[in-house]
């Protein structure tokens, strides 16, 4: 599904000593800071082997991160993934719903579903064809969308 989800979990965001709330080009600020000072030319040959190792694998990190965080797309499904992330490490999922279930809302174009609390789960259309966990708006119940 996403290009990225093999590579173990990384904060690409503090990788880069950026907030999440930057803009791109803040982060391309601090990538390029990053990437002069780790970059394998630029360490001087009198600096022990393992700290050669460190700044290269840091390099990598970098570039990386930058690879995912420089581009719209893929710094929105990593801010997605993280959101959910954050999601489920927050509260129980408390049901799984399918999309056609929900109550479509013609006026702003969102999904929603009821919650047991009285309150309602609401995702855009743009939203629902990339996110699979959805909060409550008013308590902390999760639900998980499904895709038939």
């Amino acid at each position: 599904r996403m290009a990225f989800e093999q590579i173990p979990k990384k904060d690409w965001y503090s990788i880069l000593g950026a907030d999440p709330s930057e803009n791109v080009s803040d982060l391309k600020q601090k990538y390029q800071k990053l990437i002069l000072k780790y970059h394998p030319d630029k360490q001087s040959t009198d600096v022990p082997a393992g700290t050669v190792e460190e700044c290269l694998q840091k390099f990598i990190e970098v570039d990386q991160a930058w690879k995912i965080l420089g581009n719209e797309e893929t710094k929105k499904e990593y801010d997605l993934q993280r959101h959910e992330d954050d999601l489920r490490n927050v509260g129980p999922v408390d049901a799984q719903v399918y999309l056609e279930e929900m109550s479509w809302n013609e006026d702003d174009h969102s999904f929603s579903w009821s919650c047991r609390c009285g309150g309602k789960y609401i995702i855009s259309k743009e939203e629902a064809e990339q996110a699979n966990l959805i909060s409550c708006d008013t308590c902390s119940l999760i639900i998980e969308l499904l895709h038939s």
